[in-house]
């Protein structure tokens, strides 16, 4: 194969790998690979190989394959991937092994919470076990039927499927038989110290008065927590005051807490907290392993002295570090706040990364799945920006995404000449099955910047439509056919037919709205769906009326 060949093959395969524009560095390497003794004629080659790139990245996708496919057929080929088993390291071969996932309903579930989800779920899915979803909700001061609802709709858009959904607060008895088992064998107490007195003996490693009570005095006082007003009694672990591990100097188990459940409701006033039920359901429920982020880690000792003293199955768990995402509100109770404050529009505020924010944004699942997995699951706690996020979802929707014009600083232009005709343009260039019919005549709606960017004497072309160039400052009309262009043409714009567009509004993640026009064709648009504005970026159809669009903008 000659040298010209070789060049072309290589640009050809990286052009179609990446959507028709090929990379000169991708190309030079494999070139090298092939003949290594051009290495001593580096400047000569990337001068060759910058002129083919020119003619290959200037050609339709469509035509790329097809060239790729008589030069070098083996390219286009895709190699088999060994799915990479991230959960290896954990041992598991052949067993079956259950996993949970226990979120609390406190809040909108965020980008963190479906990490979480996802692994759980997918390691249940290979070892062909059980994955339960359990709603940790024993707190009724925060939990809400709104974040129930929230967190069942938000799991089941990223394609998450249960096996069984279980409610802590449905295992009350459970819970208050356990206490009892607790106080009885004398590792357990009621404390009737005030807040700052049981703060101070955690923290200085000193017992209250309370701690040396006899069982027979502890059960009484049990019993009496049932009357007694919040804040007056807890019920807590009689450990170690002196641990290093700070969790485990006599934590609280159980507390009183007066407001109404959202589905217990009134029913019951002692309350257990996170460690103690979730020990107790994860025993009861067979769970053989927890994957959870590394805030748990601390508790995991707890969790299992708590089982190994009620002499219940013991569950294993991993945590894995944390990912954070720069300049992202991941607090819910700063959120909580701001949408109060109407600095926010709500948990799905296109600054946010819930996954209420995301999916309105248009985020697609699967560009979650993959993104959070690319996370990885070791210890170490990586910083993310938006990018990286936007560039799972990116390589998604260029694929699938349906393409329309829009411009957003519009002028009307009159181009002398141009002839009344018929244009169908494509819904996606991959695929060239055209679907965006549109009337063109000498009325124009171009953008005003483009006009302004166009030099004197260069000829342009309106994408998949006319060759223009400026001449003494006007925009006259030049020709038709792409191969015109394709010779001496320096710049591809965006426009639009004089008339019959309709108005549209796109809210950026910053909250600016952006004003525009869009083609006719978009009105054929469900609510819902995400598309492309040519040079402009992706967006999803957020609301539809009679006579305007409005979209939110999604990423470039």
């Amino acid at each position: 194969m000659t040298l010209d060949n070789t060049i072309r093959k290589y640009a050809l395969q990286n052009a179609v790998k990446y959507n028709g524009k090929a990379n000169p560095g991708a190309i030079i390497g494999k070139v090298f690979a092939e003949m290594p003794e051009l290495k001593k004629e580096a400047k000569e080659l990337s001068k060759k190989i910058s002129g083919i790139l020119k003619q290959v990245n200037s050609m339709q996708l469509e035509e790329q394959k097809e060239q790729l496919e008589k030069l070098a057929p083996e390219l286009l080929k895709k190699k088999e991937k060994k799915e990479r088993n991230i959960f290896e390291f954990l041992g598991f071969k052949n067993d079956k092994v259950n996993t949970a996932f226990p979120p609390g309903p406190e809040k909108y579930p965020h980008i963190g919470h479906a990490k979480a989800c996802l692994l759980n779920y997918l390691l249940a899915r290979q070892q062909k076990g059980k994955f339960i979803l359990r709603f940790e909700d024993t707190n009724p001061k925060t939990v809400k039927k709104e974040y129930y609802d929230a967190m069942l709709n938000d799991f089941k858009w990223l394609n998450i499927g249960w096996d069984e959904l279980l409610y802590a607060s449905d295992f009350m008895q459970l819970f208050y038989e356990k206490a009892e088992v607790m106080i009885k064998n004398n590792l357990a107490y009621v404390d009737r110290s005030s807040q700052e007195e049981v703060k101070s003996s955690r923290e200085k490693g000193n017992p209250t008065k309370y701690r040396d009570n006899s069982i027979e005095e502890n059960i009484k006082l049990w019993n009496e927590m049932k009357n007694e007003k919040p804040g007056k009694a807890i019920l807590r672990l009689k450990i170690d005051l002196k641990h290093q591990n700070t969790t485990m100097r006599d934590p609280t188990i159980f507390r009183i807490i007066e407001e109404e459940h959202p589905r217990q409701k009134k029913k019951y006033r002692i309350w257990p907290n996170y460690d103690f039920q979730n020990a107790i359901i994860d025993s009861y429920s067979n769970i053989d392993m927890r994957l959870r982020s590394k805030e748990f880690e601390l508790r995991s000792e707890l969790q299992r002295w708590i089982q190994d003293k009620l002499k219940i199955r013991q569950t294993r768990t991993y945590e894995f570090g944390r990912f954070n995402m720069t300049g992202v509100l991941s607090s819910g109770r700063v959120i909580r706040e701001k949408i109060e404050k109407k600095e926010l529009i709500g948990w799905d505020d296109p600054s946010l990364t819930t996954l209420a924010a995301l999916r309105r944004r248009g985020f697609l699942p699967e560009a979650i799945k993959n993104f959070v997995i690319s996370t990885g699951i070791s210890k170490a706690e990586p910083t993310l920006t938006w990018d990286d996020l936007i560039m799972h979802n990116k390589r998604l929707l260029d694929n699938t995404a349906k393409r329309y014009s829009a411009i957003f600083d519009q002028a009307e232009l009159i181009i002398d000449d141009v002839p009344d005709m018929h244009v169908e343009l494509h819904l996606n260039p991959n695929e060239k099955k055209g679907g965006r019919k549109l009337n063109v005549n000498q009325h124009f709606i171009l953008s005003k910047s483009d006009i302004e960017n166009i030099k004197e004497g260069e000829l342009t072309r309106l994408m998949d439509c006319i060759n223009v160039m400026k001449k003494k400052s006007k925009i006259c009309f030049d020709s038709i056919k792409f191969e015109d262009f394709r010779a001496k043409g320096k710049k591809v714009i965006n426009w639009l037919p004089g008339d019959g567009n309709i108005k549209i509004e796109v809210l950026m993640p910053d909250k600016e709205i952006r004003k525009g026009l869009a083609e006719k064709n978009t009105l054929n648009l469900e609510q819902g769906e995400i598309i492309q504005f040519e040079r402009f970026g992706f967006c999803r159809l957020d609301k539809k009326t009679k006579d305007k669009l409005y979209f939110w903008f999604t990423h470039n």
